[in-house]
């Protein structure tokens, strides 16, 4: 690997007792080698994430920008939607 840093990361004896356990069971040449794959998966799961967190951020601006905030009645609304649903049903949809 010509283009690489390396750096320095600190785990838990039992993070430590796994890596290692990892390239003993022949699975992985070497504890960079499982460090590598582990980044590759959390990078993965980061750009979801990042995403998620971006449309969060879209919804709660959007939701301070509709205005001042009005009171619920979620008994009523869960009403409303039964009712909704239950016609959806008889009318066959």
């Amino acid at each position: 690997m010509s283009n690489v840093e390396k750096i320095s990361v600190s785990v838990t004896p039992q993070q430590a007792d796994l890596v290692r356990a990892a390239v003993e069971s022949g699975a992985y040449a070497s504890g960079s080698e499982v460090i590598r794959e582990a980044m590759r998966d959390w990078t993965a799961k980061w750009e979801v994430r990042k995403d998620d967190i971006e449309r969060f951020r879209q919804l709660w601006d959007e939701g301070k920008a509709s205005g001042s905030p009005v009171a619920v009645d979620f008994d009523t609304i869960r009403r409303a939607a039964r009712l909704q649903l239950n016609a959806a049903k008889v009318n066959g949809r």
